[in-house]
């Protein structure tokens, strides 16, 4: 079987190299480079240690190693569809997209062909049941990465493998320290996709500038004080209001009319949502588990989290919705809701949140 290794100089991907070699394969270990170096924003590019510890894992397990440049690709496929969506006011998720679109995306088109699978260093599982293949949760699931695949397709899982889907994070750790890996301590990546310690805030403002508007209490209309931008803001965001008194929570956006609404307190009741309409609905598998035009039991995340929360999901013509049996705080228009089967093992597939189920 011939097995390309998408291999960041993380830790996580480091590991699934020496693991391969002891099933007995001899992968071929490709860095994708996409960070944009002379980009505003960026605090420090790491591409070059990256390449460094890949090279040298290359070298230890007698690899052979390329370096993919898909930085025009990364830019016309993730750069201008966040963009484009922080221009709308909503939140978008780079990294969601990067999957989807980057590493097996434009990486698959280019080598797909050519290997059987493409491996990386997600936390996440597949299984294969009566010749369909499943995205499954990883054995730790505090560090489960399957939110960030929720919007890939089955023509790409079906190439997929995850090396460390069943180990927890301190095991890959002690295998890396074992091995003598110059990632073993090295800190998880806090970056968006594979652009390194980048100022987000900064990188938008070159792109989309600056358009003051008004910071309004939800409750009482007040004028509390002046943003930079709505796009520079997201729901449930506590932090950089710079308002007194707090704290204050972003719990909806006027985005007609340039206005943020805050909420004050340390659990304001206008932050939470029990219904979530989910629109541009994608499943994973082409031919769905259920019925979705009658309500069935899931479980969902409206972002990257360690929890799951329980619900139910019901398709209304072109939109999804779920009714959540618990107040959902934090539900921003522009992120992904990922839907997981009622045993939270499953991912079914993601659609986009929005208001009022409506482009």
């Amino acid at each position: 079987m011939r097995i390309a290794s998408l291999v960041s100089g993380g830790v996580d991907s480091s590991v699934t190299i020496p693991i391969l070699k002891d099933l007995g394969y001899d992968p071929d270990i490709f860095y994708i480079r996409i960070a944009m170096e002379n980009e505003p924003g960026y605090t420090d590019c790491p591409s070059e240690e990256d390449i460094e510890i890949t090279t040298f894992i290359a070298k230890k397990y007698g690899c052979r190693m390329e370096i993919v440049d898909l930085q025009k690709e990364y830019w016309d496929r993730v750069i201008d569809y966040t963009l484009k969506t922080v221009k709308q006011g909503f939140t978008p998720n780079p990294d969601v997209m990067c999957n989807r679109m980057i590493k097996f995306g434009s990486f698959k088109d280019r080598f797909g062909e050519a290997y059987d699978k493409i491996t990386t260093g997600h936390y996440a599982s597949t299984k294969e049941v009566n010749d369909t293949v499943y995205l499954t949760t990883a054995a730790d699931r505090r560090k489960d990465q399957t939110y960030f695949l929720g919007r890939i397709t089955n023509d790409q899982l079906s190439k997929l493998m995850f090396p460390i889907g069943h180990l927890q994070k301190q095991e890959v750790r002690a295998m890396a320290e074992k091995l003598h890996l110059p990632s073993a301590k090295r800190p998880d990546s806090q970056g968006i996709c594979f652009l390194g310690k980048i100022n987000y805030n900064e990188f938008i403002k070159k792109y989309t500038g600056e358009k003051p508007g008004k910071i309004v209490e939800l409750e009482t209309g007040k004028v509390l004080g002046e943003h930079r931008g709505i796009w520079f803001h997201t729901i449930g965001q506590r932090k950089g209001l710079g308002l007194a008194q707090g704290p204050w929570f972003v719990v909806k956006k006027g985005i007609e009319e340039n206005i943020i609404f805050v909420s004050n307190g340390y659990d304001p009741i206008a932050q939470y949502k029990e219904e979530i309409i989910l629109e541009d609905f994608l499943f994973i598998n082409k031919k769905p588990d259920r019925n979705y035009s009658v309500e069935q039991p899931v479980t969902f995340k409206i972002r990257h989290q360690p929890e799951f929360n329980k619900g139910t999901l019901i398709q209304d013509r072109e939109i999804f919705r779920i009714n959540s049996d618990k107040p959902i705080a934090g539900v921003a228009p522009g992120q992904f809701g990922v839907v997981y089967d009622d045993n939270r093992e499953v991912c079914l597939g993601s659609g986009i949140i929005t208001e009022h189920g409506s482009a």
